[in-house]
């Protein structure tokens, strides 16, 4: 009986796979080349779990590519390691009248690794076929199979839409089981207003949908993967790399990694423990010890990126990483966590979702494929210090927007639990600017100005220190973009990383700044910190919108004034404040010089839609007055 259901279920499969389908492009229904880039003409994944060691996937997805910005979209690539077989692939590119107009088979795709150089990922390939379009819309559909032992790895999110300005007429994702302890767990998120089916059995479930209409990407809208419809699915009962498993809890999932996947990883060889302790020795406690191990880390390895679902979930053993001086994100963390325990120092390896977009763990949904990176947590006087192995510029204990304010696995050894990152928020991301120039009759100026930043600023700001001369340039030409002709004259550095604050000291001039209307003046006194961005105009807004970082901005400037020159008009005094935030701006005049004084708050938080066209006019505002003239010309 147990055969003929697998076969059954592989006829099912192979007859879904086998209708045939028109790729014809010109008569696309407009509701799905609406907004779009590309549509979705058919995406369909059959997973049959056979054993617990013993998946098969079998994979179609065709795309019509509308336009250039649509060839992403097309990507004929299949990753696989020496746990993942590939096999069976096949790409088929059809014209806009969907005529087949070529076919490429498995011995043209290039079968490469997926890490140049690398000995320690040797086993990481990946092959891929790189299609180059005569002309649009075209369409190319991509086929293949894997098989795999290891059934921790079903495919945990299965989206029916890739991304914004991508539709899509057709997706399904059918799971088959040999057994019902086999059968994966599953959470439906995002399907509202959606048109959907679901089967569910005691053999399989299956979830289609149809002709779903591209999402138009709008300003500081949520992160797509948060707002996408899709299926989650997670192994409730699976093997990995020969260890069984059965995860009902993210505490025992952490269980499961710590005691199998990470057990006997961070042995290190005695020459390496002693050297490390060496460096230590004259730390006054486990933080200094942290710091010190952190900094050697730095400074002796290097980071290799592996392609994403290329290299598995376990990491390089410390040994090895620590002979070669480089790994991936996993190895580095786990020789960090070696070298740290070796002297004594607990650390906790951490599974995140990484990326400038902050995207959350499943509190609920506790699985083994959530995250695309690993960084380290080091727990001291009842604190956590998050460090990113993978960096060898920041600081200790500072991780910037990459992996900041999220919720994240923490693996310990009795357990895994849900914790969240540290966050940088509202006055923390500070920046302080205090400059003076002095105002040219010819309208030029020339002036010195200091900049001073902490927390996310801080990120943005400190890697200009590692960078060459004509960078640096290039820099301060596009971040002081209001000030024509601008030309920065020296430039002086200072990171302090015990308190992660960087201090710019910049002298400049530049010619034409004010223009004159005869004999008078006019210009913006904010000339080192003018914030001219509006957010855009939209007049039906459909989605919500999200402030992921607040910040804090503090201004202070002297503008000295050409001797014989006196104020004609300034403008008042502003302040605005509301949900979003607080500003305000102050002009006074003495002796011949203007003085500037300026606050300009911004709150984290997320908003309705209706909550947009109110945050667009206080950033319109914003914009106004630090843009606002100022007028001088002669006394007399």
């Amino acid at each position: 009986m147990r055969h003929f259901i697998l076969v059954y279920f592989f006829f099912l499969g192979f007859l879904a796979f086998s209708q045939k389908t028109d790729y014809q492009a010109l008569n696309l229904n407009k509701a799905l080349t609406e907004n779009a880039n590309a549509v979705v003409r058919v995406d369909e994944m059959v997973v049959e779990l056979s054993a617990l060691n013993s998946m098969n996937i079998r994979h179609k997805r065709a795309v019509t590519v509308l336009n250039e910005k649509g060839n992403a979209y097309a990507t004929v690539y299949v990753g696989y390691d020496k746990g993942r077989k590939v096999k069976n692939i096949q790409a088929v590119v059809y014209d806009a009248s969907g005529k087949e107009c070529d076919k490429i088979k498995e011995k043209e795709f290039k079968d490469v690794s997926a890490v140049d150089g690398s000995t320690l990922y040797s086993d990481s390939r990946y092959k891929y076929y790189h299609y180059t379009p005569i002309e649009y819309p075209y369409t190319i559909e991509l086929t293949y199979e894997t098989t795999t032992k290891n059934t921790g790895e079903i495919p945990s999110v299965w989206r029916f839409l890739d991304d914004f300005r991508v539709s899509t007429e057709k997706s399904s994702l059918s799971i088959n089981y040999a057994r019902p302890d086999l059968k994966p767990a599953v959470k439906e998120k995002n399907l509202e207003g959606i048109v959907y089916s679901k089967d569910d059995n005691d053999k399989g479930f299956s979830f289609e949908a149809r002709n779903i209409p591209a999402l138009k990407e709008e300003s500081m809208s949520p992160s797509f993967k948060e707002i996408a419809p899709q299926i989650m699915v997670r192994p409730v009962n699976f093997q990995y790399e020969g260890y069984d498993a059965k995860i009902d809890t993210w505490k025992d999932l952490g269980l499961w990694m710590s005691g199998n996947l990470l057990k006997g990883r961070d042995e290190l060889l005695p020459a390496t423990k002693e050297k490390v302790k060496t460096l230590v020795k004259d730390a006054n406690n486990d933080l200094e010890k942290a710091k010190i191990i952190y900094k050697y880390v730095q400074e002796n390895t290097r980071y290799i990126s592996v392609q994403v679902g290329i290299g598995g979930i376990q990491p390089i053993n410390a040994i090895e990483v620590d002979r070669l001086k480089y790994g991936d994100c996993k190895g580095l963390s786990n020789y960090t966590k070696a070298l740290l325990n070796s002297v004594g120092v607990e650390a906790y390896y951490v599974h995140v979702e990484a990326g400038r977009e902050k995207v959350d763990f499943e509190e609920e949904f506790p699985d083994l494929a959530q995250g695309n990176h690993v960084i380290l947590a080091v727990p001291y006087e009842g604190k956590y210090h998050w460090i990113d192995c993978t960096s060898q510029v920041h600081p200790f204990g500072f991780i910037g927007d990459f992996t900041d304010d999220r919720k994240v696995l923490v693996i310990k050894p009795d357990g895994g639990e849900i914790v969240r990152t540290v966050a940088y928020t509202n006055e923390q991301n500070y920046q302080l600017t205090q400059g003076s120039y002095a105002l040219r009759t010819d309208g030029s100026i020339n002036g010195n100005v200091t900049i001073r930043t902490r927390g996310i600023q801080y990120d943005n700001h400190f890697t200009l220190a590692q960078r060459p001369e004509d960078k640096i340039q290039e820099h301060y030409k596009n971040y002081w973009h209001n000030i024509n002709n601008l030309k920065v004259k020296t430039y002086r550095f200072q990171n302090d990383d015990s308190a992660v604050e960087f201090t710019e000291e910049v002298s400049v001039d530049a010619s034409h700044y004010a223009s004159k209307s005869g004999e008078r003046l006019l210009f913006a006194a904010n000339a080192f910190n003018n914030f001219d961005y509006i957010p855009d105009r939209y007049y039906d807004r459909k989605l919500p919108f999200e402030i992921q970082r607040g910040f804090l901005d503090e201004d202070e400037f002297s503008i000295e004034i050409p001797d014989g020159y006196g104020v004609e008009s300034m403008p008042e005094a502003m302040t605005v404040e509301n949900k979003f935030g607080y500003y305000r701006i102050d002009f006074t005049f003495s002796e011949g010089k203007i003085f500037l004084q300026r606050k300009f708050l911004v709150k984290k938080g997320t908003y309705p839609n209706s909550d947009y066209t109110a945050y667009r006019d206080f950033m319109k505002e914003v914009s106004k007055n630090d843009s606002a003239k100022i007028v001088i010309k002669p006394i007399l």
